[in-house]
C-alpha cells in the first residue's frame, strides 16, 4: 500500500492560503471600490441622472470627513479616534479590539460621464451619502418622431 508524502489537507490549505493572499493583495480601484476589508465599507450605485455612493462610517464627526473629486476621482478621507480606555499597561487591558481606529481613506474611480459641478453630500445615522450628477449630454433624451 502506497502511502502520500503530504496529509489530504495540504490542498486544502493551499487553496485557503491563496485566497486569503489574493484577499489581502487585490487592491485595484475601479467603480466599485477597493477589495473587501476597508474602512468605511462602500456601496456604489448609478441610476439614469447620478451616481450614488454610501459610506458606512458611525461615529464619526462630518466635520472630519474629507470628501473629493479630482478628474473622475472620488476619494472620501478622514480620521476615527480610538475608543479605547486611556491610561497606562498597569490600568486597563484590551483583550479584543476589533474596531477600526486612525487614518482612512477610500477612493472609487467614476466614469467620464461625472460631473465635478454636481456633488453633494450629506452624513446622517453614520452613513456619508456622496451624489455625483451625470453630466446633461450623457443623460438619455426622448426624441420625437415628426
Amino acid at each position: 500500500m502506497a502511502r502520500s508524502l503530504f496529509s489530504r489537507d495540504v490542498f486544502a490549505e493551499l487553496d485557503r492560503l491563496q485566497r486569503e493572499m489574493q484577499q489581502a493583495f487585490d487592491l485595484t480601484p475601479s467603480i466599485r471600490g477597493y477589495a473587501r476589508g476597508g474602512y468605511p465599507a462602500l456601496n456604489v450605485g448609478s441610476t439614469p441622472q447620478s451616481f450614488e455612493v454610501y459610506a458606512f462610517a458611525p461615529g464619526l464627526d462630518p466635520a472630519s470627513i474629507e470628501v473629493q473629486l479630482d478628474r473622475g476621482i472620488l476619494s472620501v478621507a478622514g480620521e476615527r479616534r480610538a475608543s479605547l480606555p486611556e491610561g497606562g499597561a498597569d490600568k486597563s487591558t484590551v483583550h479584543i479590539n476589533e474596531r477600526f481606529a486612525g487614518a482612512f481613506k477610500r477612493v472609487v474611480s467614476l466614469p467620464e460621464d461625472a460631473d465635478p459641478e454636481g456633488v453633494s453630500a450629506s452624513y446622517r445615522d453614520g452613513v456619508l451619502r456622496v451624489s455625483v450628477q451625470r453630466r446633461q449630454a450623457a443623460q438619455p433624451r426622448r426624441i420625437t418622431v415628426q
